[in-house]
């Protein structure tokens, strides 16, 4: 018998009991627990379009290119648009009256709220407002936003910090408020 050959295999048999003892019960319950904490499911929709109406007239039309129905094992479900999404807002007549265009939104259902991110871009008759992030409150029927810059028609810029506006944008609210504006007219008149 070779006894150079013998060495390395009493050596692997001494050290297999000490990798086993250094296993306990309570790494295996760990790992069971990380693993039962939060399953999710999700239901992909392409090319989806979601019209939102009151009393049969429509009052918004929505369009995302990827539409993901999250619900995780615990906590509410939400919808996520990892693609962007674009909405269109028409008046009483069918008449656009405005749009939101995002490149990434998200819909907490139990919330009831929407959050646009990145390159959240709002065109209104009256202005533009363009910010990274932008909350609809359906609740309180209200936008919100950390900050962003308001554009005017006639060439006014605002740089707008803890910006609000009701859903149809007919007026904002702002703090902290600087930029441009022009007037019309000469002073002193």
């Amino acid at each position: 018998m070779n006894i150079a050959g013998i060495l390395p295999r009493i050596a692997i048999l001494c050290l297999i009991p000490l990798f086993l003892a250094s296993c306990n019960d309570d790494d295996l319950k760990k790992a069971a627990e990380i693993s039962k904490k939060l399953v999710l499911t999700k239901d992909r929709s392409l090319k989806v379009e979601i019209v939102f109406s009151d009393s049969a007239v429509v009052k918004a039309k929505g369009y995302a290119p990827i539409l993901d129905q999250v619900n995780p094992s615990s906590g509410s479900k939400y919808q996520e648009m990892p693609d962007g999404v674009k909405i269109t807002f028409f008046d009483p007549l069918q008449k656009v009256t405005g749009t939101i265009v995002s490149d990434y939104a998200l819909r907490k259902e139990t919330e009831q709220l929407t959050i646009f991110k990145k390159n959240v871009v709002v065109v209104r008759d009256e202005l533009t407002f363009n910010t990274e992030e932008l909350t609809w409150d359906q609740r309180k029927r209200m936008f919100f936003s950390p900050r962003g810059i308001v554009t005017r028609p006639d060439g006014t810029i605002l740089n707008a910090v803890n910006f609000s506006a009701p859903e149809d944008f007919s007026s904002v609210d702002f703090e902290q408020g600087s930029g441009e504006t022009y007037l019309k007219g000469e002073l002193g008149q």
